[in-house]
């Protein structure tokens, strides 16, 4: 069952423990640091410079073994010329419903949210950080007017909406960028029923991660879609990166943090660090949580006990089933269900396992993500009898049995994910060779911080390719020339290969189609959902069912920005039935 996602270790040999790595880096260190690390770039945004991540008991052995480099890319900091007392205070999401036809006018703008005593400038929609929640029906369209008032050109992708190609926002793929103080206007049609949201696609690495996003609810027309709750949250998931004084910077050029992406180090729900509801006893409560987060998956679960699982990114599953934990990729959506019946406060947390590779030791995590309060009075209306019952959904299965005809076919396309290294510091280098004696499947934190904040998108690059035993690894290209007529159902098996420096997990989003994961590792997926990310673990081959129903060119691309903006993403065509 995909919501309990299953790894496989790629070796079994704990992490290098610290001597040996701090032998390796000792070793590697040359002379002299590398001028072009040496320079301190002069600063995009109100920076003096850079500033070190900061880290764990680790960080000060570190901070002397690096002593010396900086990424190799400007810093980045918003709104250089505009004092944070100025600016308009961010506010929390609000709901807007909208009907077929509506005109949807989307502001993006600096704003300013004091997070854990600090006053920072973030991004945000129309004075809101995230954005506005957007309800609409199934099948409705809209006009949005998207107007730009952040520090660089932009563009606005809606993540899972099977849009019009033209809409799809990738910049030099299907439009241009919005430039600062222009504006753009797009048709969104909103064909399939779900959990969505809206993110920029331009120097995603840094709008994104300063809250320029938003959740989307697609209403099915049918009112038992879902079983009876009493509540409806919205929530949706991230975690910024901060020091003492404030955001840490961001690579303008490239992005810094691209061996693993950028994990923060304070979580936040809808934008704020933890929130809190109070329901009465007996209350079912529905949870439509995004992951915006720009590399951390959460692992959640409520100690109220177990969940119930109703859907995934794009559908409902075949079958609702109860779940202890639920894994959530960046990217990737979910429906979760929970019924409080018992007076007390009761956590949403994050539990994870996370990986020392300096001291050779794991450690169990739990991270308090927010609170419900459930008072003594008695619910307004019981749903506890429809609550227990775990609902089949045989219009959803039906669809599914076809599909499971293509499970032992031979896959159509096959691809490999890999990095390659252009150029880093020879210490970075040696502690990268150390560092594969252990992989975790999953990476739920970030166990080398000043390696991966010195490791930008200009020294490595990840590449989604065709596998070719014969070709050298510097010489891999992401994969090209695919083409495809509209109403193929194609099979792609993607393989995580860890035959290279620090592979890792990714969370891989298609867009502009809907694939359901027929398999994992060879083992069929049982209780099948439609997707557009699917979160594939070090090691691991799934087998991608995609319906390419949808004209035009698009984009398959690794959804962690560090990522993407270190080249981790391929195009492919569908032609229209019937062109010639």
């Amino acid at each position: 069952m995909d919501a309990l996602l299953t790894t496989r270790p790629h070796r079994s040999r704990g992490p290098l423990s610290f001597p040996a790595l701090l032998f390796l880096a000792l070793f590697a260190l040359p002379a002299a640091p590398l001028a072009a690390q040496q320079m301190n770039h002069g600063a995009m945004g109100d920076s003096t410079g850079w500033r070190m991540p900061p880290g764990g008991p680790n960080m000060a052995m570190m901070m002397a073994l690096f002593r010396g480099f900086l990424p190799d890319v400007a810093p980045f900091l918003p709104a250089p010329m505009r004092a944070v007392e100025s600016l308009p205070e961010a506010l929390g999401p609000e709901v807007l419903e909208l009907a077929d036809g509506d005109t949807l006018r989307l502001e993006a703008m600096v704003l300013k949210r004091e997070l854990d005593g600090r006053l920072i400038k973030v991004y945000g929609f129309n004075g809101q950080s995230p954005g506005p929640t957007l309800r609409v029906a199934q099948n409705a369209s809209i006009t949005v007017e998207f107007t730009n008032h952040i520090d660089f050109a932009t563009t606005l992708r809606w993540h899972g909406v099977r849009v019009d190609n033209q809409y799809d926002g990738v910049p030099g793929q299907t439009q241009s960028p919005v430039q600062v103080g222009d504006s753009y206007t797009a048709e969104i049609r909103f064909p399939d029923a779900g959990v969505y949201w809206y993110h920029p696609h331009q120097r995603a690495h840094i709008a994104q991660d300063l809250g320029l996003y938003g959740s989307i609810l697609v209403e099915s027309p049918d009112p038992d879609y879902y079983g009876p709750a009493n509540h409806e949250e919205v929530l949706i998931l991230d975690d910024v990166l901060l020091d003492d004084r404030g955001s840490l910077p961001w690579g303008f050029e490239a992005p810094t943090h691209a061996l693993m992406g950028r994990f923060g180090n304070l979580l936040l729900v809808n934008g704020e660090p933890g929130f809190r509801r109070t329901v009465k006893r007996g209350d079912v409560v529905r949870m439509f949580i995004t992951n915006a987060s720009n590399t951390r998956p959460f692992n959640l679960s409520l100690e109220s006990g177990p969940m119930k699982l109703v859907a995934g990114d794009m559908s409902r599953f075949e079958r609702e089933v109860w779940v202890n934990n639920a894994v959530i990729a960046p990217g990737q959506r979910y429906v979760l269900e929970a019924r409080f019946g018992e007076e007390g406060e009761f956590a949403l947390t994050n539990r994870i396992t996370t990986v020392d590779h300096m001291l050779g030791t794991f450690v169990h995590e739990v991270d308090t993500l927010g609170i419900f309060t459930v008072s003594s009075d008695r619910t307004d209306e019981d749903h506890g009898d429809a609550f227990q019952i775990l609902r089949s959904n045989p219009e959803v299965a039906a669809e599914f049995e076809a599909l499971r005809a293509h499970l032992d076919r031979a896959p159509d396309k096959e691809l490999h994910l890999s990095l390659r290294i252009n150029s880093l510091p020879v210490p970075i280098m040696r502690m990268l060779e150390a560092d594969t004696l252990y992989y975790p499947p999953l990476e739920f934190n970030d166990p080398m911080p000043m390696m991966n904040w010195l490791t930008t998108g200009l020294g490595v690059t990840w590449v989604i390719h065709e596998p070719d035993p014969e070709a050298e690894r510097g010489d891999l290209g992401p994969a090209s020339g695919w083409r495809f007529t509209q109403g193929d159902m194609v099979k792609i098996r993607v393989f995580n290969s860890p035959d290279s420096r620090h592979p890792m997990s990714h969370p891989m989003h298609l867009h502009g189609q809907r694939f359901v994961v027929l398999a994992q590792d060879g083992v069929p997926m049982d209780n099948l959902v439609w997707r557009d990310t699917v979160l594939i673990p070090l090691a691991s081959t799934v087998d991608l069912l995609v319906e390419m129903a949808n004209p035009g060119n698009w984009m398959f691309n690794c959804q962690i920005p560090e990522h993407l903006g270190s080249g981790m993403s391929m195009s492919f065509s569908v032609e229209p039935a019937g062109a010639q």
